[in-house]
């Protein structure tokens, strides 16, 4: 957002200033499909950068793209970061697709998005309900284990993580911070290179001790703890990527039991300057 001075400034809440560090919004955060009170995973990124503000986000589950806009007009978007192909983590791509093919007054490029090599695919069979169908308004890169790149001021790295289907975490620093965030994964040893010396994990906690034994699918509130702790220096958790039936305080006990500080809790709409 520009001001009449000429001043670009970030969106949101808080008065962030040009000279503040990465920001974090939590757009949405139900695990596995849009709850009552928060769309599926979505998280909004921006940082001061070489005189404007730069925007990102991880994941774009069912139902994030319309609270979105009521922190960022979309056309300003500089990239989609995608952990994995569930639904509950990139099925908006196709209202964004909408938005740039027929927004009146457009976008100015194809916005670029990075995930598994088969998001283009899935892309265009969601929308299309057929494969071989090019959605030439996104440009895609694909992502694998170790894979670096930088948008702006913010440089990711990609990990493969615990999960059915193939899936990554993303290590994101930015003006000296770290955001570790895990998307969607069980206890794993790329959790220790990822989440090193972070100032947050934002860690999937769809999980419960003692009702949910399958393993290899999602953490529980003592596992994301663990794996903090094993993985060294991290200095704040926040659990996420709850479905409805989770009680949250359930959670954060669980992993308070393990994690010797605070456990918080992502809710849509929160807001966290590192």
């Amino acid at each position: 957002m520009t001001g009449m001075d000429g001043v670009d400034r970030m969106e949101g809440r808080g008065g962030m200033t040009a000279k503040t560090g990465m920001r974090l919004t939590v757009i949405g955060c139900s695990g596995s499909f849009p709850g009552p009170a928060s769309p599926a995973s979505c998280y909004l990124l921006q940082a001061h950068h070489e005189g404007r503000t730069w925007r990102l986000v991880l994941d774009l589950g069912n139902g994030a793209l319309g609270p979105l806009q009521q922190h960022i007009d979309p056309t300003t978007l500089d990239g989609v970061v995608l952990s994995h192909l569930h639904a509950d983590h990139f099925l908006d791509l196709c209202g964004l697709y909408v938005m740039q093919r027929y927004h009146p007054h457009g976008f100015q490029r194809p916005v670029p998005v990075w995930g598994p090599a088969d998001t283009p695919v899935r892309v265009g069979l969601a929308y299309y309900g057929h494969a071989g169908t090019e959605v030439s308004e996104f440009e895609f890169s694909p992502v694998v284990d170790g894979t670096r790149f930088e948008v702006g001021p913010f440089a990711f790295t990609a990990l493969r993580v615990n999960h059915p289907v193939e899936a990554y975490g993303y290590r994101i620093e930015c003006g000296g911070r770290v955001l570790a965030f895990t998307g969607d994964t069980d206890a794993c040893d790329a959790l220790s290179v990822l989440a090193a010396d972070a100032d947050l994990m934002l860690a999937d906690t769809a999980f419960v001790d003692g009702r949910d034994d399958e393993r290899n699918i999602h953490m529980t509130g003592s596992r994301v703890a663990q794996a903090a702790l094993d993985a060294g220096g991290v200095k704040r958790i926040m659990l996420t990527h709850m479905p409805s039936w989770n009680d949250p305080e359930v959670c954060r006990a669980q992993a308070a039991a393990v994690w010797p500080g605070p456990v918080e809790i992502a809710t849509p709409g929160l807001v966290v300057d590192l």
